[in-house]
């Protein structure tokens, strides 16, 4: 009996930990949330709509000495074209800041048809003090969007970043040299 009771203690807290990597993974496979897919490649030509919709661009900084903003705070793209947006990150302290960046989109019914090809999300980023850093992000909605039910009179969506302190110490793109710093402003 003493077995089966510390098994369960066991089991139970390695599903508490595997709750979030779980959920996360779920949310980006269906958009569950509101949160965006990773596509690998972008809709064929044939499949780009002549229907516009507007992409709005939000910004956010949670207890960071830091400024984050959109290049153009909205795009107007047509569904199934991909776009491509810029965000500036300025440190503006004296000491290096170790930031991770996460993001939702709103209305969430529209989550799973904004895809991303490439972002900086959830990728932990060291900024050295002064330094700002120019952050692509490219991406899609995708053309089914315009046909489901719930989102076919959809005609904006805001994607939401907000930047948190990270304290892993893991990697960046910008420290590998995979995205090129700005010059310090």
């Amino acid at each position: 009996m003493g077995a089966i009771c510390a098994g369960g203690v066991v089991f139970m807290t390695g599903a508490a930990f595997a709750a979030v990597p779980l959920y996360k993974m779920f949310c980006q496979v269906t958009g569950f949330d509101g949160t965006v897919r990773r596509a690998e490649v972008a809709p064929a030509a044939e499949d780009v709509l002549d229907r516009q919709i507007t992409v709005r661009f939000d910004t956010n900084v949670r207890d960071l000495p830091m400024r984050f903003r959109a290049e153009q705070t909205l795009q107007k793209v047509r569904i199934g074209e991909t776009g491509m947006a810029y965000f500036d990150v300025t440190n503006t302290s004296g000491k290096p800041i170790q930031a991770r960046a996460a993001y939702n989109v709103v209305p969430e019914s529209t989550g799973p048809y904004f895809q991303k090809l490439q972002c900086f999300c959830f990728e932990t980023q060291t900024i050295q003090p002064g330094q700002t850093i120019k952050f692509p992000i490219q991406y899609f909605v995708a053309p089914e969007l315009a046909t489901d039910r719930e989102t076919r009179g959809a005609s904006e969506i805001t994607l939401s970043y907000t930047f948190y302190p990270a304290k892993d110490g893991a990697p960046t793109a910008a420290a590998n040299g995979l995205i090129a710093p700005a010059r310090a402003r």
